[in-house]
């Protein structure tokens, strides 16, 4: 076992410069920079960006259930905004995290950080554009209290993502 303590330790011999430490970049630092995204502030403000969109969401299917049409559209403009605004906030993210060194070949943590923040952000764009549509057949009159299924689906589909994204958010940047 690699720096188990017993004194024992194979890397002498195979890998002089090994130090035990997690994640590795891999011999002679071939895995690139070591650069870690930290929660705050932008990773912090997109979650609450996107748990204001879950409150906004439900705000928009309490409104369409006791048939307030002004306050259902303005709750569903509102997730609109902020799902968008989210990634566009990612991509902010992204070029910070380009000019300060992790790309994809940046070892274990840049290419595990961009395939599950980038896969999720691919989500909340597909969710919002969803929502999008739900947007204007809701300005259009397409849903009622008791017919407006379309609508909850994609609810739905957008709390998932909240919830994704707090797994993500703490499984990413804070551990």
């Amino acid at each position: 076992m690699l720096g188990d303590g017993s004194g024992f330790n194979t890397h002498h011999w195979l890998w002089s410069t090994y130090t035990e430490v997690w994640p590795t970049n891999g011999p002679l630092d071939m895995g690139g920079s070591d650069f870690h995204m930290g929660w705050w502030p932008l990773p912090f403000l997109n979650t609450a960006i996107l748990l204001t969109s879950g409150v906004t969401v439900t705000i928009a299917h309490h409104a369409i259930v006791k048939n307030d049409r002004t306050r259902f559209i303005l709750g569903l403009a509102a997730t609109v905004a902020l799902g968008f605004l989210f990634v566009y906030l990612q991509a902010v993210e992204y070029q910070h995290a380009y000019h300060e060194g992790m790309r994809l070949d940046s070892g274990i943590y840049g290419s595990t950080f961009f395939m599950l923040t980038g896969f999720h952000g691919f989500h909340v764009t597909m969710g919002a554009i969803i929502l999008t549509v739900v947007l204007v057949r809701a300005i259009r009159g397409h849903f009622t209290p008791t017919r407006h299924f379309a609508f909850e689906g994609a609810a739905w589909y957008w709390h998932f993502v909240d919830v994704v994204w707090l797994g993500l958010f703490v499984f990413v940047y804070i551990l």
